[in-house]
């Protein structure tokens, strides 16, 4: 078993960075050594910002993004489309979308895709509250922003024979080649996906 070069607390700052994704082992420790260089700058507001993330963060009862404030901030912005609804898996989805700048709409956080071989169905994501939010009369558009993977799609199909009675047009991301990307390099699924998806110029 390896020395320990630090006391049980910084091992346990480590441990604790270490479990954050994108950080291993060798990279824990050198945050943990630049948040302990730089104490005054970095750790002590940090800290501050975590304290209050654990006191004030909660879930959106609307859409299930989490914000200080309930219903969030997206949710009470008057300058939000309340006629389009984007369904994401989860919150980095609507953070990466919201950085993008698309469309300025409203937004339904599920809470994951439906994943039998894991134990997730429908009764573990926020299906049944997307189902009555698509049956309000102001809703025009529901637009499945689900990853294209199998859990994706299956996620995505499943919501669209619910919303069979709802009056919306229920619409999904096209898939296939990116913007900048060369046909040589992409796999056949996504080579598949831009032949069924062309559209006219």
């Amino acid at each position: 078993m390896p020395k320990s070069a630090a006391g049980p607390e910084i091992e346990r700052l480590i441990q604790l960075l270490a479990r954050l994704p994108g950080l291993g082992p060798r990279s824990a420790r050198r945050a943990a050594l630049h948040l302990i260089k730089k104490r005054e700058q970095l750790m002590a507001p940090l800290q501050a910002a975590l304290q209050t993330a654990i006191e004030k963060i909660e879930v959106c009862k609307s859409c299930g993004n989490i914000d200080t404030q309930n219903p969030c901030t997206v949710c009470t912005d008057p300058r939000r489309d309340p006629s389009v609804i984007i369904v994401i898996a989860d919150v980095a989805d609507l953070w990466a979308l919201e950085r993008a700048g698309v469309l300025n709409a409203r937004y339904h956080v599920l809470g994951g895709t439906l994943s039998p071989l894991d134990g997730v169905g429908p009764g573990e994501l926020a299906i049944d509250t997307l189902v009555s939010r698509a049956h309000d009369p102001a809703v025009k558009e529901v637009i499945l922003a689900l990853n294209a993977t199998v859990d994706g799609q299956t996620t995505a199909h499943y919501i669209t024979d619910l919303l069979h009675d709802a009056n919306v047009a229920t619409t999904r991301l096209a898939h296939g080649v990116p913007v900048g990307g060369e046909l040589d390099y992409l796999d056949d699924g996504t080579l598949m996906a831009a032949m069924r998806s062309r559209t006219p110029l």
